[in-house]
């Protein structure tokens, strides 16, 4: 049978398996299970929905759900043939991701460790109310979910300590060449003017690039797993991710010193802003630019193309 002859026949057949999903009991026991998990997590939410209201750098937190729910509905399909079945052991991450959850809110308090430990424990109900196979096919969009979380203080102070030398440096060598006389101490690059006079800008953590480094990691994630089929494309996404989000928000440092000659203001102050804003728009065209030129040194039409 001809594949064009197939395809109805997978869709009524999916149509019709899908009411093995919806049957009373199964519906019950759904609505059980969110009820009881808002009931226990409620407060992380609360304190996550803080965290990246208003924030630069977490506020991509309310678009992961709806990403890892792209990815389940590509999966929809499958997901319809396959049987939702009682998995015991899966009962050991779910008892664990709740005991971690409970010693990272009153052993060692910590948002991040409760975060983890919740996308654990819903790796753990999908793994004993669904079975392994459902659950492996949900492994990725649950896994996705980490990227809700916001990281630690702590491991955030280190990593965008670095990001702020590393985009100090490349924008003084950048200006520079541009014929921008600058000097750089520590993570300020002092601009100097035609008259002689100076501007300083101070490369702080709100252009560190730490907002876009993390929402390039998001983003890299899933385009990798949702628009390549093939393993070593997917790592170099991931691979490529960082370097691309450092090397536009290097170009940003180095726009913000141009325009400070043109008007101080863009030194400081909501400028930062703005011009991070529109940085975002070439940064994701050169990532995506990557995705495209990757996806092209594969033939996937070709038998085997696919991992």
């Amino acid at each position: 049978m001809s594949a064009a002859g197939a395809s109805p026949a997978k869709g009524i057949e999916a149509h019709t398996a899908l009411a093995r999903w919806l049957t009373p009991a199964n519906v019950i026991i759904a609505l059980l299970t969110v009820a009881g998990f808002i009931a226990l997590f409620y407060q992380w939410f609360g304190f996550q929905h803080r965290f990246s209201w208003g924030s630069d750098d977490w506020a991509h937190a309310y678009v992961v759900p709806f990403i890892a729910g792209y990815a389940i509905w590509m999966e929809r399909d499958t997901l319809a043939r396959l049987t939702p079945q009682l998995f015991w052991p899966g009962s050991i991450p779910l008892a664990l991701g709740v005991v971690c959850y409970f010693f990272f809110m009153l052993g060692f308090p910590n948002h991040m460790g409760q975060g983890f430990a919740i996308v654990l424990t819903i790796f753990g109900l999908a793994l004993m109310n669904l079975g392994p196979r459902i659950a492996a096919l949900l492994t990725f969009p649950i896994a996705y979910l980490i990227f809700a979380v916001t990281i630690s203080q702590r491991v955030m102070q280190g990593v965008t300590f670095q990001l702020q030398l590393i985009a100090t440096d490349g924008a003084h060598i950048l200006l520079n060449v541009l014929q921008v006389q600058t000097e750089k101490a520590g993570n300020t690059l002092t601009i100097f003017k035609a008259d002689g006079s100076t501007i300083p800008l101070n490369v702080a953590e709100a252009c560190s690039g730490m907002r876009m480094v993390i929402a390039f990691y998001a983003l890299g994630v899933a385009v990798a797993f949702l628009s390549t089929k093939q393993w070593w494309q997917r790592i170099a996404l991931l691979m490529l991710a960082g370097p691309v989000a450092v090397l536009v928000n290097v170009f940003r440092v180095a726009s913000l010193g141009v325009l400070s000659l043109w008007n101080p203001e863009f030194s400081k102050g909501n400028a930062h802003m703005a011009v991070g804003l529109l940085w975002l728009v070439p940064a994701f065209l050169l990532f995506m630019g990557c995705v495209w030129a990757l996806k092209r040194m594969v033939n996937e039409s070709q038998p085997g193309a696919a991992a």
